[in-house]
């Protein structure tokens, strides 16, 4: 589940690890932890998680440097603590109840939205991006090909839920307040104001995911990950030219799937 390097001191001799320790530090092993301590929320540091959400926004090359910290003290990349995920599914519910609400959804239809969200739009979207990113990472990014040097699909599941956070709160929730008095409208400030909320949510998106895989020694020319940055300006600025309204397009797509 996680990306693996060269072992480390707990090895034995001759470099290779003892078999308690490698069945210890197999995906399968730190993939039946993490959802072992699902179910134990008093073993999580829901604390933590909050602090990596505020500096997501704020300085997300401190929570990638956390990452750091955690493959030299425990041998892992991604995290061993399931808190973030819970509270990223927090914010999904919470998030979603009040995008029913501005959209004058009724219950059900809120219920229906919540479950195309989680389903489609968070895990969906994340295991095709995880998937392609886990393909492009190991197939061109990895300066040697060699198995302990490796981006396995987990820990870019990972990085697509960091950067999925941003996206959420700047598209579901900070949106939310502009949507029924100024973005649906059909003047240019409208589009503008909610154009440019989807340029700064994407783009903090592929800035996150940048960062996520450029944290990774083993990988070079992480630098092409930035390159979506130009066809992202290219679009928005295609959109305003052309009146294109992407909020209101998406109010429109929710409404249609919930009926």
């Amino acid at each position: 589940m996680l990306p693996t390097t060269s072992v480390n001191s707990r090895s034995q001799g001759n470099g290779v690890l003892s078999p308690r320790d490698a069945a210890r530090h197999t995906a399968g092993a730190k993939r039946y932890k993490y959802l072992r301590r699902l179910f134990h929320f008093r073993q999580m540091d829901f604390e933590f998680a909050l602090w990596q959400m505020f500096y997501l926004f704020t300085s997300p090359q401190r929570v990638y440097r956390n990452f750091h910290y955690r493959k030299q003290t425990k041998d892992q990349w991604a995290r061993d603590d399931p808190a973030f995920l819970v509270l990223l599914s927090i914010w999904l519910c919470v998030s979603t109840v009040g995008f029913g609400f501005v959209l004058d959804m009724g219950f059900f239809e809120t219920i229906k939205l919540l479950l195309w969200v989680v389903f489609i739009d968070c895990v969906g979207v994340g295991l095709l991006i995880a998937t392609l990113m886990w393909f492009i990472s190991n197939k061109y990014l990895v300066k040697q090909q060699n198995r302990d040097y490796d981006v396995e699909w987990g820990y870019a599941f990972d990085v697509h839920l960091n950067a999925f956070y941003p996206l959420l709160v700047i598209l579901h929730f900070i949106q939310l307040f502009f949507i029924n008095y100024v973005i649906i409208s059909d003047s240019v400030i409208g589009y503008f104001v909610g154009n440019t909320l989807w340029l700064i949510a994407i783009g903090y998106y592929i800035y996150v995911t940048f960062l996520g895989y450029s944290a990774l020694p083993f990988l070079k020319n992480t630098a092409i990950l930035l390159y979506p940055f130009a066809l992202l300006i290219m679009l928005y600025l295609i959109s305003l030219a052309c009146g294109w309204n992407f909020t209101k397009m998406l109010c429109s797509f929710y409404k249609y799937r919930v009926k």
